[in-house]
């Protein structure tokens, strides 16, 4: 037992897992619906709104990690090309990410009208309906994780949970920092127009790089 233990360590890629936690705190960083939101309520009700939202948005994650742990484990299974081919999409898929942002304003617009204040259950309940009902986040999950899949042993199921807890406390620590600091971004945000600019290209960076890294990496 305790040799299959040290064994099942070796087998741990962790440049890989470091390399996904880098990628998730930096996508968690760029500028999107889901942050965007978070500002937005922090802004306009105080910060146990924003943090209500948060908590809302994180744990609809785990809904799409077992999506993606189930049924993408499934096809590792069953086919090498198959799960080059979800890779390949979600090479594809990150490019053309990429290719939106670019496309898009480099402008951060925050509402920062005072909207009627809902209750933190509610709140709750609209940041998890809003990311569990997105078909987006299924695809960006399947576009991301099976590239980071970082061992040779471990059963994949488990090892799909592993990166989406690891993406949901990614997510947490940035979007909880952002409701607490609301104010002060939103100051930045403003007096710096050049920020949004800079934010845009890191995103851009961001999907590219991971979609490179993606191609190049192997089963």
């Amino acid at each position: 037992m305790h040799s299959l233990f040290l064994h099942s360590e070796e087998t741990i890629h962790y440049p890989i897992l470091i390399g996904f936690v880098v990628s998730s705190l930096a996508l968690a960083l760029s500028p999107g619906p889901d942050n965007i939101f978070v500002l937005t309520q922090s802004i306009s009700n105080g910060v146990k709104s924003g943090l209500a939202t948060v908590y809302g948005l994180v744990s609809g994650c785990l809904v799409h990690t077992t999506l993606l742990a189930f049924g993408v484990s499934e096809i590792i299974k069953r086919s090498d090309t198959l799960f080059f081919a979800i890779k390949l999409f979600g090479a594809l898929y990150l490019l053309f990410l990429a290719y939106k942002v670019y496309r898009s304003d480099a402008s951060i617009l925050l509402n920062k009208e005072k909207t009627p204040a809902k209750s933190t259950k509610k709140l709750f309940m609209t940041g998890f309906t809003m990311n569990v009902l997105n078909p987006k986040v299924t695809i960006f999950f399947l576009a991301f994780f099976p590239g980071f899949l970082f061992s040779d042993t471990l059963n994949t199921v488990f090892q799909f949970y592993v990166l989406g807890l690891l993406f949901m406390l990614c997510a947490l620590i940035v979007f909880s920092l952002l409701a607490v600091l609301a104010g002060s971004i939103s100051k930045y945000l403003t007096t710096h127009n050049k920020a949004g600019f800079y934010l845009k290209w890191v995103q851009i960076v961001v999907f590219v790089g991971i979609a490179i890294y993606l191609i190049l990496s192997d089963k």
